[in-house]
């Protein structure tokens, strides 16, 4: 990895990793570090370009994201550990899950999408217009292309086949909320893809985790422990 990732650790226990969305850093998951921390070894990951962690020269895209936390626990002496991703850090849970399977003992996708129809199209034609003027402007001022970068993250990733989901033997939890910004049948397919996942529905957006945060850790809890 041509970066060093910046973290936040808390607690004692077997591994959880924390993977926030776009745009946002580990900060995202406060409540969940706090909550959670008296059980695992809560990890929460800026992600490259995020937060405290440089952009670095390797390709902005999430299958480098998923390298990068594979770099991560290597540093860390991390063999296996349970991963919770949120939004597209679920996405780069997922890939690094169907690429990793072996280092990952539970896996929880928060917001999730295989591919970019997956999101609403209220919410996904103002991410794509903002791109293609963001990739114009970024031309002639370069101080555009961080914020071009991410929202390309969004307008062309991931594309993940469903039918590379049965591969995942690991236990699964898909956690959404009742008004989130993913198509409510693209997160039923996406469970119903993956052998034995759970799919829980919490009433809130697609930040449930942050706005109804005992709600969600319950969920989390129950399900790493269970």
């Amino acid at each position: 990895m041509d970066i060093k990732l910046h973290y936040t650790e808390r607690g004692e226990g077997f591994p959880l990793i924390l993977l926030h969305g776009n745009g946002e850093d580990g900060g995202y998951f406060a409540a969940q570090l706090e909550a959670l921390s008296n059980v695992f070894r809560v990890v929460a990951v800026d992600t490259r370009g995020h937060g405290r962690s440089p952009r670095g020269g390797a390709p902005f895209t999430l299958s480098q994201f998923a390298e990068d936390l594979l770099a991560l626990m290597d540093e860390l002496g991390m063999e296996r550990a349970h991963i919770l991703g949120f939004s597209d850090g679920g996405n780069i849970a997922l890939i690094f899950a169907l690429r990793y399977p072996e280092r990952v003992a539970k896996l929880i996708l928060n917001g999730a999408n295989l591919d970019p129809r997956g999101v609403k199209a209220r919410f996904q034609v103002p991410i794509v217009l903002g791109y293609g003027l963001l990739s114009a402007v970024s031309v002639l001022d370069k101080r555009a292309v961080p914020r071009r970068e991410l929202l390309g993250l969004m307008t062309t990733q991931p594309h993940i086949a469903p039918e590379a989901l049965s591969a995942l033997k690991m236990p699964v939890l898909l956690v959404t909320g009742s008004r989130d910004m993913i198509r409510d049948s693209h997160s039923r397919r996406t469970a119903e893809a993956i052998p034995g996942s759970i799919h829980v529905t919490l009433k809130g957006s697609h930040f449930v985790a942050a706005e109804s945060p005992a709600d969600f850790n319950a969920v989390v809890r129950d399900f790493l422990l269970g």
